[in-house]
């Protein structure tokens, strides 16, 4: 059976999946990969996040190690040295680490979700 040529085919689809984003979308990945002011702002916030856990845990780095050399100067007693810098000082020198790590990684993510599509 011939179809009459008159006759078209429709093609009906259905809602958009994926919205098309109108082109003054603010993208701030894109602000930060261009170097613009505000992605300068973005990186400059970061680093200066990033120093104020670095300094933090350097004060309490001195507060912890600094009066050591006073403590053995006073007591003179070589097994009192060796139990405190190799038992009573390593524990909060590592949890002091993984708390820096723990909080720059903090930092850095929470730059990522700041800049990441919605």
């Amino acid at each position: 059976m011939p179809q009459d040529p008159t006759q078209r085919r429709v093609v009906v689809t259905g809602a958009p999946r994926h919205p098309r984003r109108a082109s003054g979308y603010y993208r701030p990945r894109t602000e930060i990969d261009e170097q613009t002011t505000l992605g300068h702002t973005y990186v400059r916030s970061l680093m200066r996040s990033q120093l104020r856990a670095a300094l933090a845990v350097f004060a309490v780095l001195v507060l912890l190690v600094g009066p050591l050399p006073l403590l053995f100067a006073a007591t003179r007693n070589r097994g009192l040295e060796w139990a405190v810098l190799g038992f009573c000082l390593y524990p909060p020198l590592v949890l002091l680490a993984r708390w820096y790590v723990r909080r720059a990684e903090r930092n850095e993510r929470d730059l990522v979700r700041l800049v990441e599509d919605r």
